[in-house]
């Protein structure tokens, strides 16, 4: 049977077409509208949780951490930048964007509220709105060593070595105003000037003493006098195997704590320097496992156990005051190796090193990623 349309039924049909298509487009937008919600809301929690929302993207691994007045987490890498974790989001800083570098070893916060990057060569500072390198340099009082309780402390502007316009093995020094450079009271061997270079953050102890580790002395000034333990100090030799610090870390107890590549971790109790690698037997020699004898990073948990960062397939270790404890990939720690160590306003232990890139937590029994 054919149906005859006249220009009345077409007119109805169109309509009926139209108002049909209508609400279908009208329940797909408010239906991506409901998901896009969900997923925001689902963001939200992730980030706040700390779970799969955010994620480093380094290759390179992550050299520091900082966590500053304003909440902002900062992440140096290996080469290549900075990120900022902002209200759940993170930003990239390169070389691109202001750094002197892009390998950040230490990040700090002047009491000013200035970001400071630590970069392989030079120094970068963020302001809150942009990221300039800070060229800046005072040389006119080398010997005039003083400091104040705020004040901060960098290494050369050489990835290792000296410059001619420092001369010597030093450090700088800033005051919150100037950047000064002071030298080290000591006279290296000609081609050993990098042997005093600063490997490490600087540390201020509570007995008011600011340690600067290098990667052949270990430097302590007190406003007045310097301390040097170097080879020749700690009687070290090739059998005994020489100073290359990496790490430095004061604990809740006053102790020192000197991580090496090559001799394991020294620990001075403000009288006595005992190697804790030889006490624990945890040289190649005495364990047929990982050992402690590369360490490029330590921390103190919220309980006071002390962890210590190794490279090369070696894992962390943890000591809680009698024994210690060695963590590898098996209990969630993939990254061989382990660059720093930093401590959360949380009280949480963040861990962060060399591939697969990211910061790892220890939940109490294994690790699992952080950022």
């Amino acid at each position: 049977m054919k149906v005859k349309l006249d220009s009345q039924n077409i007119f109805i049909l169109c309509c009926t077409f139209l108002i049909t298509v209508a609400i279908s487009c009208n329940n797909q937008s408010q239906s991506n509208k409901e998901n896009k919600t969900v997923q925001a809301k689902n963001n939200i929690q992730s980030v706040e949780s700390g779970t799969d929302a955010i994620r480093l993207k380094y290759t390179t691994g992550v050299r520091s951490i900082l966590e500053d007045s304003k909440g902002n987490i900062w992440f140096g890498s290996y080469n290549e930048g900075v990120g900022l974790l902002h209200n759940g989001e993170l930003r990239y800083f390169t070389t691109e964007n202001g750094l002197s570098n892009n390998q950040v070893r230490s990040i700090y916060e002047d009491k000013n509220g200035i970001i400071w990057f630590e970069c392989g060569i030079g120094l970068s500072k963020y302001d809150g709105k942009e990221m300039t390198i800070s060229k800046d340099r005072d040389y006119k009082a080398k010997n005039e060593w003083k400091f104040n309780d705020s004040d901060l402390w960098f290494k050369g502007d050489e990835t290792v070595g000296i410059n001619k316009l420092e001369g010597n093995p030093g450090v700088y020094q800033y005051d919150g105003k100037n950047l000064y450079y002071r030298t080290f009271p000591i006279k290296p061997k000609l081609g050993e000037e990098g042997g005093y270079s600063i490997s490490t953050p600087f540390v201020k102890s509570k007995n008011g003493i600011v340690w600067f580790g290098t990667y052949g002395a270990l430097i302590g000034y007190n406003g007045s006098n310097f301390k040097i333990m170097d080879n020749e100090y700690l009687g070290l030799n090739e059998q005994t195997g020489f100073l290359h610090i990496r790490s430095i870390m004061e604990d809740s107890k006053g102790n020192l704590w000197i991580g090496n590549n090559g001799i394991g971790v020294l620990k001075y109790d403000g009288e006595k320097v005992i190697n804790f690698t030889d006490q624990q037997k945890l040289k190649k020699d005495d364990t047929k496992g990982n050992s402690l004898e590369q360490v490029f990073s330590i921390g103190e948990d919220a309980s006071g156990n002390i962890w210590f960062g190794t490279v090369y397939s070696s894992g962390v270790w943890r000591y809680d005051g009698n024994s210690v404890k060695n963590f590898t990939k098996k209990d969630g720690l993939p990254c061989e190796q382990i660059w720093t160590i930093h401590k959360s306003k949380q009280g949480e232990l963040w861990f962060g090193g060399k591939e697969p890139s990211g910061v790892y937590r220890f939940n109490g029994n294994s690790f699992e990623r952080r950022f």
